[in-house]
């Protein structure tokens, strides 16, 4: 929220500087994010009026002025402005002012002619970039004036950070008040006497809709001038808010919702069919908005409607068809309650958001709507004119305020500081809360303009805003700490990502919000987790796989010409759950694990001369996913392939640790490499990291002194038998009998395959390491143990030596 000083300081002026003001402010919860001049600093600029014009001798865009300063003799100035004219009032910039930008200005002679100052534009000034001419002052501007002084320009602009709990400040009056609790300046709300009723006139106006229109409030006034130009004061302090002016009638109603926080709306009366009717949208229905865009409703957005259908969204916009211009001469003043559920999120569903439901969402006051129209009717009639028919007000479904309760020790416990009772009642009084005293402890009533104040700790938080943050003692905790140790067992997330990196990867944090198409694409789930309130359309759905944000990475960083990408990210996935619904995470039906995703793209090494450039492949990965995995289990990982909806379906696998599967590996798919419009595939996997992250305890092992045995054994076996199989077996066997303890490692090293042979077969070659820990192992004794392993696998797999 943005206003000047000056606006804020007629409400309420506390003896304090604007820096010591801004630092209460923001000390109070209204976060001060800036706080700026409205003009820069400038001296020695004064109101002149052109008296005379003449050409200038010797150039044809040049004319000498003689101007009035309010100092006695007229000056002569020379001006190549094309506006100047007779009888205007313009600023000034006498002999030894000094503008912004540290110039300085003096007699000067321009084309022969003496000038004894300059007339400035708006640019020159440093008020806006207009330079097309002379800043008019208008015609009741006082000759010989400050320009500062007359445009009050040695002014600040406050511009407030909110919290959303905050709706009651989203008004200059409410800040007001704040400030008026803080620093026990008097407020002088803002009061206008009463419009009498001249006329009978009404709109009969229907509420259909209880649960979306609590109060409805409006009034006639016909006669009125939209022609006649704002006043400036008015059209100073909305262009300060950072509001441009529109017209006249527009103007007033935008004053008042920045004001007093009470949006409303007009109506050309002579554009309205019949009387209104608050309701829920239907099906089909269109609006043309003032912004000029045409929407859709339905029974989720609530609508102001005549005999012809929706004019306007509640508490949102208005329509096109009944806007006033400046030929309206009857308009309609309306202003309402409407329920901070049936606004929330309406307006960004369109892609907008307006003042109006950035307040409406958030609750407004329900009270003071008869008294803050009739503030409004007064502004009207005093600008424009008109005479004004009785306030028709319909109270239809208002909040209860139910009282809260607040402990005087649960205060003193949670603030950490005994703020005395009577310190508290005078805050509460100050804040506006109606309160009751009991005995150790305060019930108050919530009042109409406050809706953050639900439970105990909304008062105590009061009494700690208006008492002072500052005030508060910084004191450690006196809490005995138990420090625990991480179990041996389990690697922490951080020491996953310590081994990422040292596999030469870069760490991400991507949104928790994604696409539903990624949803659907990437992880074949087609009933993600949605958002009620999402921040952007597209990111609409909870993620369940990491793998769609990781692709995006790779292709920003490709379009910028990046040729290598190596990156991961650990962060939570949600899936739908029914069966969960404790934990300290917990959120019943919604499933939150945590992964370890990553991604490799383009050459497998950075680019030398040594090495030849080669892709990154599917076994390059696989590859750093055993380094990652490496010691987290009894057995090796397994690769078993699979097709998952990400992955390419002859070149991805599951990865299986003992027995269970923990993730999956693989190139991306065709389809999304296409639509990614990638060159290359990238590799990706995704694991478990819960399940990753435990490893089991070392077990003591004797390391044998006698020397190791090597031996190869290349078998032919068909093309179905996989590498894998062969060497579960022979694990299995090794496991299974004594005699072959001795076998302590296997590996295949070759794969060849003869084209010219018929049948459908491949080699496979692999490689035995064989130690004993007692002896020297022998031929005989090694021999002995390939021939049982060779038979195994020729009993099982149908393998034969290859000679």
């Amino acid at each position: 929220m943005q206003f000047p000083e000056s606006w804020l300081r007629a409400l309420t002026n506390p003896a304090i500087s604007t820096d010591e003001l801004a630092h209460q402010l923001t000390m109070a919860g209204l976060e001060v994010e800036e706080a700026e001049p409205v003009a820069p600093a400038f001296s020695g600029v004064v109101v002149a009026q052109v008296l005379a014009l003449e050409p200038h001798p010797n150039a044809d865009k040049l004319r000498v002025c003689k101007v009035d300063a309010g100092q006695g003799e007229p000056l002569q100035i020379v001006c190549g402005a094309p506006n100047v004219a007779v009888g205007m009032k313009v600023p000034l910039a006498t002999v030894g002012a000094r503008l912004p930008g540290d110039i300085k200005i003096g007699v000067a002679k321009m084309r022969g002619v003496e000038s004894s100052g300059m007339l400035c534009s708006a640019r020159e000034l440093g008020l806006s970039q207009d330079h097309a001419g002379l800043l008019d002052l208008g015609a009741d501007a006082t000759v010989g004036m400050s320009v500062r002084e007359w445009l009050q320009l040695d002014d600040t602009v406050f511009t407030l950070k909110l919290t959303p709990n905050k709706a009651d400040c989203l008004s200059v009056l409410g800040v007001a008040r704040e400030v008026s609790a803080l620093t026990g300046a008097p407020l002088a709300a803002p009061k206008l006497d009463p419009v009498a009723v001249a006329i009978d006139d009404r709109v009969p106006v229907t509420v259909h809709a209880p649960d979306l229109c609590g109060r409805y409030v409006g009034r006639v006034i016909r006669g009125v001038d939209a022609s006649v130009p704002t006043p400036e004061w008015i059209k100073r302090r909305l262009e300060r808010a950072g509001q441009r002016s529109i017209s006249a009638l527009v103007d007033i109603s935008n004053y008042v919702m920045l004001e007093l926080g009470r949006p409303s709306h007009v109506f050309d009366l002579a554009k309205v069919r019949g009387g209104l009717h608050v309701r829920w949208g239907q099906p089909g229905e269109q609006v043309l908005l003032l912004n000029g865009q045409t929407v859709e409703v339905d029974g989720q957005v609530g609508v102001i409607a005549d005999d012809n259908g929706p004019e306007c969204l509640a508490g949102i916009m208005g329509g096109e068809a009944t806007s006033v211009s400046t030929q309206t001469r009857d308009i309609y003043l309306e202003a309402a309650f409407w329920w901070p559920a049936s606004i929330a999120g309406r307006a960004r569903r369109y892609n907008f958001s307006t003042d109006a439901s950035h307040r409406f969402e958030r609750g407004v006051d329900y009270a003071n709507i008869p008294a803050d129209l009739e503030y409004l009717t007064s502004l009207i009639v005093q600008v424009c004119g008109g005479q004004a028919g009785p306030v028709d007000d319909q109270v239809v479904n208002l909040p209860e305020r139910k009282p809260v309760r607040l402990r005087v020790a649960r205060c003193h416990k949670v603030l950490g500081v005994d703020v005395p009772e009577d310190e508290i009642a005078g805050i509460f009084t100050r804040l506006g809360l109606p309160f009751v005293r009991e005995p150790g402890a305060f019930v108050v009533t919530p009042p109409s303009f406050r809706f953050d104040i639900e439970i105990e700790e909304d008062l105590i938080e009061e009494v700690a805003r208006v008492h002072g943050f500052e005030r508060i003692p910084d004191l450690p905790p006196l809490a005995r700490a138990a420090v625990r140790a991480v179990p041996e067992e389990r690697h922490t997330f951080h020491a996953l990502r310590h081994t990422m990196a040292d596999l030469d990867y870069q760490e991400v944090i991507n949104f928790s919000f994604v696409e539903a198409d990624w949803e659907r694409d990437y992880a074949g789930n087609t009933d993600p987790v949605r958002l009620l309130n999402p921040i952007a359309s597209q990111l609409s759905v909870m993620r369940s796989s990491l793998i769609g944000g990781l692709v995006a990475n790779a292709q920003y960083n490709v379009n910028r010409k990046t040729s290598r990408v190596r990156v991961f990210e650990l962060g939570r996935v949600f899936w739908r759950d029914a069966a969960v619904a404790d934990g300290p995470l917990a959120v019943a039906g919604v499933n939150q694990p945590m992964r370890l995703a990553g991604l490799a793209y383009g050459p497998a090494v950075e680019e030398q001369w040594g090495t030849q450039t080669r892709q990154v492949d599917f076994y390059d990965v696989k590859a750093d996913v055993e380094a990652l995995l490496a010691g987290g289990s009894t057995q090796a990982p397994r690769f078993v392939p699979d097709a998952h909806p990400a992955l390419h379906p002859g070149r991805s696998a599951r990865i299986v640790i003992d027995g269970e599967t923990v993730g999956w590996i693989g190139e991306l798919h065709p389809r999304w490499l296409q639509r990614a419009e990638l060159p290359h595939a990238p590799v990706v996997f995704e694991l478990d990291a819960d399940r990753i992250a435990v490893r089991p305890l070392p077990s003591l092992r004797e390391i044998s002194r006698q020397p190791v045995v090597i031996r190869d054994l290349a078998l032919w076996v068909a093309e179905a038998v996989t590498a894998q199989q062969m060497l579960d077996t022979v694990r299995h066997l090794v496991a299974r009998e004594p005699e072959l303890a001795v076998v302590q490692d296997a590996r295949i090293f070759d794969v060849w395959r003869d084209k010219s042979l018929l049948e459908k077969e491949k080699s496979l070659a692999f490689r035995f390491w064989l130690q004993d820990t007692s002896v020297t192992l022998d031929d005989a004794r090694v021999e002995a143990c390939l021939a049982r392993i060779r038979a195994a696998l020729e009993s099982e797999h149908g393998a034969r030596l290859r000679v």
